[in-house]
C-alpha cells in the first residue's frame, strides 16, 4: 500500500474545461454551502426539464421514431412482469454487489453514511463501459468475488466492473469511496486510482476514460469536502435544510446538477438547451431505492415529505435504447441501423446520438402513461409505475437477454442490435 500512496500525482483540476480552475471551484463551493436553491413557486406540479427537452429533441432530430403499438404492447408486458416478479424499489437490495443500508434507518449509523458515499461515487463514475472487445474474453473485466455474501471468484464486466473495483478496494482497506480520501492527490494519487481499477489478468483493455474518471473524482470530492462537510450524507442534510424537509427527488437532481459540473449532462440544439441528466437522476434514484422502507406506507427516511419519484425520467444511456428497440417501442431507420451494426462511433451531441437518447426518454414516459391506465383500480404506490422503476427493470432485462438467461415471449420483438457507441462522461 505504501508504494501506491507515495507515487507522484498530477493535478486534474484544470484537465477539463467543464471543471474550471481551482480558485473558481473553491469560490463556487463556498457560495454553494450558503446558497438557497430556487424552489418552484407556482401552484402546478414541478415539471422535469428533461421531459420537455427530450420532447423537443425527439421532434427536432426526427431520426428515431416511437411505435405507438409497441408502446401499448410493451406496457402491458412490463406491467405484468413487474407484478409477477414482485419487482419493486426493494429489488435494489437483492443485487449481490450492492452495499445495503442498515434498517431501521439511523442517520448516526456509520454504515449508512458509507453507503451514501458509495452510491454517490458509483453514480459519479457511471459512464462509458462498452468495450472495443465486446464479446471477447480479453475485454476489460475486474476479478473480485460473486458478492458480499460469497467469496467465490468472479469476473465482472461492463457497469458491474466499476462496482466490483470499488468493492474490492474497500475490502482491501482502501477508503476509495470517502470524498476526503479520493479528493486528495496526496492520500489518493492517480497511481492508486489506476490500481483500484486494474483489469483482471489476460485483459487487453484498461477501464475506459481513466483520466476523465480521475478528474471527476477530484472535482466532486473537492466540492463535497469544501462545501458540504465531506460526505454525500451532509449534502443531503443541506438539501433538506434548504427545502425545509420537503425536498423531492427532482429538486435533489437539480441541486446535484447545479452543484457539480460533471453531472451537468446538457447539450444545445438549435440554440435551445436540452437537459438529459442521466447520472444526476440515477444518483437520486439509486439513493431512493437503496433506502426505500420495507413498508411502502412508511415515510422515506431521506425524503420525509415524499420523493415524488414519478417526476424523474428514465436514464438515457446506451443499454436501455437497445432493449426499447428490441421491444419494438423504438424504430430505427436503415442508415442508423447500419451505423450501429458497423460499430461506427456517434459523437456526443450528434443528431443520431441525441435522437437515440431523447426518443428513449419520451418512449418510457409514454410506456409509463400507458401503465398508469392499466393500474387503475389496483392498490399500488406511485413508485410502482415510475419511469425510474421501468428503467431499472428494462436495464436488468437487457442484461439477462445479453447473458442468454431470458427471452421475451408473448409480444412482438425484433432482433437485438448492438448498442450505440459514444465515448463521454455523461453515460
Amino acid at each position: 500500500m505504501a508504494s501506491y500512496f507515495n507515487a507522484s500525482a498530477t493535478s486534474h483540476i484544470e484537465a477539463f474545461s467543464w471543471m474550471g480552475d481551482a480558485a473558481t471551484v473553491s469560490a463556487e463551493a463556498d457560495v454553494l454551502s450558503e446558497k438557497r436553491f430556487e424552489i418552484w413557486t407556482d401552484d402546478s406540479e414541478p415539471q422535469n426539464p428533461v421531459v420537455e427537452g427530450a420532447e423537443f429533441a425527439y421532434q427536432t432530430t426526427k431520426i428515431v421514431h416511437i411505435n405507438d403499438e409497441g408502446v401499448r404492447m410493451a406496457a402491458k408486458h412490463i406491467h405484468e412482469k413487474l407484478r409477477l416478479e414482485s419487482y419493486s424499489p426493494r429489488t435494489w437490495r437483492s443485487h449481490p454487489l450492492h452495499i445495503c443500508p442498515v434498517e431501521p434507518y439511523s442517520a448516526a449509523e456509520p454504515l449508512n453514511k458509507a453507503c451514501l458515499n458509495w452510491i454517490f461515487l458509483i453514480s459519479a463514475l457511471n459512464f462509458s463501459f462498452w468495450s472495443e472487445r465486446e464479446g471477447q474474453s480479453d475485454r476489460y473485466g475486474v476479478l473480485w468475488q460473486e458478492g458480499w455474501e460469497s467469496s467465490k471468484p468472479k469476473l465482472w464486466t461492463g457497469y458491474w466492473s466499476l462496482v466490483a473495483s470499488l468493492n474490492r478496494a474497500l475490502q482491501d482497506g482502501i477508503p476509495i469511496t470517502d470524498p476526503n480520501f479520493y479528493s486528495s492527490e496526496t492520500l489518493c494519487p492517480d497511481s492508486l486510482i489506476e490500481h483500484v481499477f486494474r483489469a483482471a489478468e489476460g485483459c487487453s483493455e484498461t477501464i475506459p476514460l481513466l483520466s476523465q474518471r480521475i478528474a471527476v473524482m477530484r472535482e466532486v470530492g473537492f466540492v463535497l469536502c469544501h462545501g458540504f462537510g465531506g460526505s454525500f450524507q451532509s449534502f443531503l442534510d443541506e438539501f433538506q435544510r434548504q427545502y425545509n424537509g420537503e425536498g423531492t427527488a427532482l429538486a435533489l437532481v437539480q441541486m446535484v446538477t447545479t452543484t457539480f459540473p460533471s453531472f451537468r449532462d446538457e447539450v444545445y440544439l438549435d440554440g435551445r438547451k436540452v437537459c438529459l441528466w442521466k447520472r444526476a437522476q440515477i444518483l437520486v434514484a439509486e439513493t431512493w431505492a437503496a433506502f426505500y422502507p420495507p413498508a411502502p406506507q412508511t415515510a422515506h427516511p431521506l425524503f420525509p415529505a415524499g420523493p415524488a419519484i414519478h417526476q424523474l425520467t428514465m436514464f438515457a444511456d446506451y443499454r436501455v435504447p437497445q432493449i426499447l428497440h428490441h421491444l419494438c417501442i423504438l424504430a430505427y431507420p436503415p442508415p442508423l441501423l447500419k451505423l450501429l451494426r458497423t460499430g461506427t462511433m456517434l459523437p456526443p451531441g450528434s443528431p443520431e446520438e441525441l435522437s437515440l437518447r431523447a426518443a428513449s426518454i419520451v418512449a418510457v414516459e409514454r410506456v409509463r402513461a400507458e401503465m398508469l391506465t392499466l393500474q387503475v383500480g389496483e392498490a399500488a404506490s406511485e413508485s410502482a409505475v415510475s419511469s425510474v422503476l421501468i428503467d431499472f427493470y428494462l436495464w436488468d432485462l437487457a442484461k439477462k437477454i445479453e447473458r442468454g438467461e431470458e427471452r421475451i415471449e408473448g409480444i412482438k420483438t425484433t432482433g437485438m442490435v448492438p448498442t450505440h457507441r459514444t465515448r463521454s462522461i455523461w453515460y
